[in-house]
Order: structure tokens, then C-alpha cells, then sequence
């Protein structure tokens, strides 16, 4: 199987599985913010950031104008994150918790869409 086809799968199902646990129960997202104010917590939100934005990226660093640039770019966020959060982590949690505040329907849309997007792309769902 492709590492594209795979990655889409995951993501995919990944953003469609987050999106119905927040949906569902939207206490976890407030508790996971809390959460960060642990630093042992925090540090390992960190690690597994880094690991999981570093590994999409060496094995997915394609930049090709479909929805493998959006696989990569979840890479390249979660990478991004994960070394703000090891970095600056007071700076990084109070802005992630501003946009979170600010934009979280948005946010919560998006995660849906994006999901149901890479689904499509390898399931065939809708035909375009």
C-alpha cells in the first residue's frame, strides 16, 4: 500500500474519531487543557508530537497540489506544536487555548472536513 493511501487513512479516521469524541463529550477538550498545566503531561504531549509530526514527515514530505500536501502539512503542524509546546510551553498553551476559545467551531468543522476529505480520497466514497 502506498504511504499516502495509508496516511490518509489514519489521518483521516484519526480527525473523524476526534472529532466525534469532542463532539460527544466536550468536557475532554477543557480536561486536556487542564492537563497541560501538568508538566509531566506536557512534556509527553511534546514527545509524542515531535515523533508523530517527525515520522509523517520522513515518510510523507510529499508537497503535491492534492491531499498529500494536507497529509503533510498535519505533519509538518504536529511537529511544529510539539517543539512549541517543548520550547515555550507556557507561551504555546495560552495561545492554544486563545484559539481554541476563539475559534472552536471552526476548529472542530475543519478536523471533520479534512477527515472526511482524506477518506474520500482513498475510499472512493463520493465520486468526483
Amino acid at each position: 500500500m502506498d504511504h499516502s493511501f495509508f496516511l490518509a487513512k489514519f489521518w483521516g479516521w484519526y480527525l473523524i474519531i476526534f472529532f466525534l469524541i469532542l463532539s460527544f463529550n466536550p468536557k475532554r477538550i477543557k480536561q486536556i487543557f487542564n492537563d497541560l498545566n501538568d508538566e509531566k503531561f506536557l512534556i509527553l504531549s511534546a514527545l509524542i508530537a515531535i515523533i508523530i509530526g517527525l515520522l509523517n514527515i520522513l515518510f510523507h514530505n510529499i508537497w503535491e497540489p492534492n491531499f498529500k500536501a494536507i497529509i503533510t502539512s498535519i505533519g509538518w503542524l504536529s511537529l511544529f506544536i510539539g517543539l512549541a509546546l517543548f520550547v515555550f510551553p507556557k507561551q504555546t498553551v495560552s495561545w492554544l487555548k486563545f484559539i481554541n476559545v476563539k475559534l472552536v467551531q471552526v476548529i472542530y468543522t475543519l478536523l471533520f472536513l479534512v477527515g472526511i476529505f482524506l477518506l474520500n480520497e482513498v475510499y472512493n466514497i463520493i465520486y468526483m
